[in-house]
């Protein structure tokens, strides 16, 4: 039997984190325009506020959650254990077709318990990735997804190796590309016209980037340090944009450095995802410890620096114009890359806009075979 307009498959979205926001807006609009299909969007809260959260509504046009579980912060096993509690509740009364969790925060590992322990069907978007490295909480995270996910969605051939190489049956990966990309050329037009940089009195390639977040690098008073002076002396080289992170403020004035007050340092909070876009767009460089920025920087050929030991994205290094770096050698990188052509790079195969398309037909294609 072929799936019935009749019969629509009820599947959850598993929102949590910022970047989640960006990762299931494009999958929800496809499958919005299928009959057959009944995408629900479940809010956990694991990032909450008008800049953490409710602006991505906005600027990704989605509509309301279907569900928000209000969980907000904690420690990782409460945010973990407060997700599965009331999560469960949603999937005992009106059990979905199937879940779908991206990345690989603390919600998509929650909701993928969940699902995993009462029979449902799961699916990871974005799985494989590994930066073999378990002190990052993520890390253990994405292992434990992939380990009970049906069917895992890829983004890369490196992210196809690794689950291979971990016995993941062959027939439950498939390459669909970066869904990332989806939402930008999705609102490419608005990004263009954004013009976030003119809010700053600044003209593209004028500034560079700056967004570090990461437990690693801003949970200990010296590397805080570190990074205050880092942004200071790329301040007297050019101007630095520093959307700040509420871990990283609250660290930082914790712990008496007034973010502030950091020379050639432009402070702002956490930007919509139109205007964060638009800086990212019209910038230098960024200097960065997030993941999606390092594919996104390859995207549109922008040179990146990432403020790691490693990354889980190794792709936008052997193809893309990222580097790692510390902070030793970050300001050195730094003023290497901001006074030397951009680098040449490669756009990874389906990184084109339409992973969404190739999503939908994934599941309208498991869907008729379970049918």
């Amino acid at each position: 039997m072929q799936v019935s307009a009749s019969e629509p498959r009820i599947i959850h979205l598993i929102a949590g984190a910022r970047p989640n926001f960006m990762k299931i807006a494009p999958l929800f609009h496809a499958l919005r325009k299928e009959a057959w299909a009944r995408p629900l969007i479940i809010h956990t809260g694991q990032h909450y506020g008008a800049n953490m959260s409710d602006s991505f509504f906005t600027d990704l046009e989605l509509p309301q959650p279907d569900f928000s579980l209000g969980v907000g912060s904690g420690t990782h096993a409460e945010q973990t254990a407060r997700v599965m509690l009331a999560y469960e509740k949603i999937c005992l009364q009106e059990p979905p077709h199937l879940v779908v969790v991206v990345g690989d925060v603390n919600s998509s590992l929650a909701c993928a318990l969940v699902a995993a322990k009462l029979g449902i069907q799961l699916a990871h978007l974005e799985a494989g990735l590994r930066s073999f490295d378990r002190a990052m909480p993520e890390e253990l995270n994405r292992i434990v997804i992939d380990t009970l996910a049906d069917w895992l969605w890829t983004h890369c051939a490196d992210a196809d190796q690794n689950l291979a190489r971990e016995g993941v049956e062959a027939a439950k990966i498939k390459r669909v590309g970066n869904i990332m990309i989806d939402s930008l050329e999705m609102l490419r037009p608005k990004i263009e016209t954004a013009e976030t940089h003119l809010e700053f009195k600044l003209k593209p390639q004028e500034y560079m980037l700056a967004t570090l977040h990461r437990p690693s690098n801003v949970d200990d008073l010296s590397n805080l340090q570190k990074i205050a002076k880092l942004l200071g002396e790329l301040g007297r080289k050019i101007a630095v944009i520093f959307p700040i992170h509420p871990r990283t403020r609250k660290n930082m004035e914790s712990s008496n450095i007034d973010p502030n007050r950091i020379e050639g340092v432009l402070l702002c909070d956490p930007l919509p995802y139109r205007k964060f876009m638009s800086l990212l767009f019209n910038c230098k460089l960024v200097l960065t410890d997030s993941g999606g920025i390092q594919e996104e920087t390859t995207y549109l050929g922008i040179p990146c620096l990432t403020l790691r030991e490693n990354t889980e994205r190794p792709v936008t290094i052997t193809l893309g114009t990222n580097r790692l770096c510390n902070l030793e050698n970050a300001f050195q990188f730094c003023c290497q890359t901001l006074e030397s052509p951009r680098p040449s790079a490669k756009v990874p195969e389906f990184w084109d806009g339409n992973t969404a398309a190739r999503v939908v037909l994934e599941l309208r294609r498991l869907f008729s075979n379970a049918s």
